[in-house]
């Protein structure tokens, strides 16, 4: 696959494309988390070594709920993002596109003692490569997905004016692809598009910002627009 997408289509028949996350912006994230919790521990165990054996009694509860209901409460109020997530731009949803809810953070979050397993989160690594769409086994288990943010981007918008008709007669995928590279390509690097464009070479006969600009004009002839 050339993009980590999980096409999702909604129950009113709309088409959701859902960036999936890797685990290398995955395992980032979660050591921003673990550097901020570790943070607020040690801060709490300065303060709560003031009260004696009460004190450590709390700091055994602020442990337990700082590496556990920190995940759980952060994705289910903060719009499935902890601190971490935020700063790689990532979220976690459901597997239908909608918000992470309450038993889903839970179950995902309690499951990672089985991708810890044997150590190291090697069994959740060995899932996210397997995985089409990068998924844990909690992931799985809790039908949710670590996704890429939507975030502005500041490239040109799709030339409209070009039309180009196509050489020869193109198959209904065919179509289907040049409308969605043309939909899509705005909000990709030019680079990136020549490298999608030198694809369709065979149908377009050009190469680089020749062979997008061609792509485009075919999306224009093929969408109606003269």
């Amino acid at each position: 696959m050339l993009d980590t997408y999980r096409e999702v289509v909604t129950p009113e028949g709309v088409g959701l494309h859902l960036p999936a996350a890797g685990p290398v912006p995955r395992a980032l994230a979660w050591g921003i988390d673990l550097g901020i919790r570790l943070a607020i521990i040690f801060v709490m165990a300065m303060l709560l070594a003031l009260f004696g054996e009460a004190g450590a009694g709390l700091h055994l509860i602020v442990m337990f709920l700082v590496f556990w209901a920190y995940p759980i409460v952060l994705e289910s109020v903060w719009r499935g993002q902890t601190p971490g997530k935020k700063a790689l731009g990532l979220r976690v949803v459901s597997a239908d596109g909608a918000p992470v809810g309450w038993l889903a953070a839970i179950t995902r979050n309690l499951l990672r003692t089985v991708d810890m397993l044997p150590f190291g989160y090697a069994a959740g690594l060995v899932a996210c490569l397997a995985d089409p769409h990068a998924r844990r086994l909690g992931d799985m288990v809790a039908g949710t997905l670590v996704v890429h943010a939507g975030r502005e981007r500041s490239h040109a918008p799709a030339p409209v004016n070009t039309v180009f008709v196509p050489p020869a007669q193109l198959l209904p995928e065919e179509q289907g692809a040049i409308v969605a590279f043309a939909e899509r390509a705005p909000q990709l690097t030019p680079s990136r598009q020549e490298e999608l464009a030198n694809l369709a070479q065979p149908i377009t006969a050009a190469q680089g910002q020749a062979g997008v600009q061609r792509l485009y004009g075919m999306a224009n002839w093929l969408l109606g627009r003269r």
